[in-house]
């Protein structure tokens, strides 16, 4: 069994943690979106368009239950890894549970209000019809197991924290290599088409949350039984994390349902294709995505020790890092792009709107991987207040105007353009106040 207590990203080059662990939480969450991908390109060979925009629908309200998980994997992993990096295992150990229980408790919370109000949080998002029946009856099946989604990824958050980026990694491998192998089972063979895609998915995330925690208790020790006394006494500090970062992660959510509504009134060929974005950005730039996870416990097990360079060192590589892993992804989707659309059976506007995106629009995605960035800082440093006035600020004056007045001038592809473009400001006031912060707290240690 490996010593849990073991801080390793206190010593050692702090370019090579940082992408050590960002090549392997990218790996892992690009695992995720490729099952995710595979779903829509197995349904895509249905020919049935109406089925693409449901799964576009579904993906937005399913976005609002994976960020109540995402939040409090982000809670996990800011209290546990200074607990690492302070050498106090035991600290870590009932963290580690109590923040499991959150996470099912959160997440079975949310997915109940949301099963109950399917049909009319996917009409007030613009879907109608057809399209509205089949996106409902998808959801259905897939909201039960997102506490499951929520339990495996909480999981994977610890081994990250604790430094096992192989294992954290490996735990969603299963998951995209369950979901891969059973889509064209359940899609074609079984004939269950949309909600065959959907069982197949349910799969995978029992596979995540069962590898997850065993890998956890097997492996590092880093899950205790967890005890009524303990969570409830730990609540509060698990709450002060825990409740920001889900609030900053509903943020995104409600931002892309903003979106999708905008989208929609041009029509089922601009939703198709931006289901179709949906799907292959996680991939392209699962990088950018994987930054905010990867970046998190490098500076928390570092604040734990006091090492106050080595966390300005990570914060200012982890930027870096950002801009040019969406160069690369810029280049590969430039170069894609026409094999993309041949791909995914795309045509006409579906077709155009796929090809903007993917020539023109994808560089501004390096001011997304900025947000992250600070966002984890921010989390990492003990103000976890910052990401949820951040990603809001987006969410409404970064999204709403903007969207709002590019859509009247330049259709779906200014939808889009601004959807991305308004991150900027928000992105760059939340580098600079890490930067003022990290600055502020080495000061005052040094006095």
């Amino acid at each position: 069994m490996a010593n849990a207590s073991r801080a390793r990203f206190v010593t050692g080059s702090i370019p090579a943690h940082v992408l050590r662990m960002t090549g392997a939480a990218a790996f892992g969450l690009m695992a995720i979106f490729v099952g995710e991908l595979a779903n829509v390109l197995f349904l895509s060979m249905l020919g049935d368009v109406e089925i693409i925009a449901a799964v576009g629908y579904a993906s937005t309200i399913l976005f609002l239950l994976l960020s109540v998980g995402i939040g409090t994997a982000i809670a996990a992993s800011a209290l546990i890894a200074p607990a690492i990096g302070a050498g106090d295992l035991a600290r870590a150990k009932r963290l580690s549970a109590s923040s499991h229980v959150f996470a099912v408790i959160f997440a079975a919370f949310a997915g109940i209000i949301v099963w109950i109000y399917v049909p009319e949080l996917i009409r007030l998002i613009g879907a109608e019809g057809r399209t509205l029946t089949l996106a409902t009856s998808y959801l259905r099946i897939l909201i039960p197991f997102m506490t499951l989604m929520s339990l495996g990824m909480c999981a994977s958050a610890v081994l990250r924290s604790q430094g096992d980026a192989r294992r954290s990694m490996n735990v969603t491998l299963v998951g995209a290599f369950v979901n891969v192998v059973l889509d064209p089972l359940f899609i074609f063979v079984l004939g269950l088409g949309i909600q065959g895609a959907a069982w197949a998915t349910n799969l995978s995330r029992i596979a995540v949350a069962g590898f997850g925690v065993y890998w956890l208790i097997r492996e590092h020790d880093l899950l205790g039984r967890p005890h009524l006394r303990e969570v409830i006494d730990d609540a509060r500090t698990i709450m002060r994390f825990a409740v920001p970062a889900i609030l900053t992660n509903l943020a995104t959510p409600i931002a892309n349902a903003y979106v999708t509504y905008a989208i929609a009134r041009h029509g089922t060929a601009a939703v198709a294709a931006w289901a179709l974005i949906g799907r292959i950005a996680p991939v392209a730039f699962g990088s950018i995505f994987a930054l905010s996870g990867a970046v998190g416990p490098v500076l928390g097990q570092n604040l734990g020790a006091r090492q106050w360079a080595r966390v300005r060192e990570a914060f200012d590589v982890s930027i870096l890092a950002a801009v040019g892993f969406t160069a690369v992804a810029w280049l590969a989707l430039a170069l894609a792009v026409e094999p993309l659309i041949a791909v995914f059976h795309a045509s006409g506007e579906t077709a155009d709107i796929l090809r903007t995106y993917c020539i023109y629009l994808s560089p501004m995605f390096a001011f997304l991987g900025i947000l992250f960035v600070a966002n984890a800082a921010l989390n990492a440093l003990g103000h976890p207040h910052w990401p949820t006035v951040l990603n809001w600020g987006r969410a409404t004056l970064g999204t709403v105007p903007v969207v709002t007045v590019a859509g009247m001038l330049y259709g779906p592809t200014g939808v889009i353009g601004a959807n991305l473009a308004g991150a900027s400001v928000f992105a760059l006031f939340g580098a600079w106040l890490c930067r003022r912060l990290i600055a502020g707290k080495s000061q005052k240690d040094a006095d």
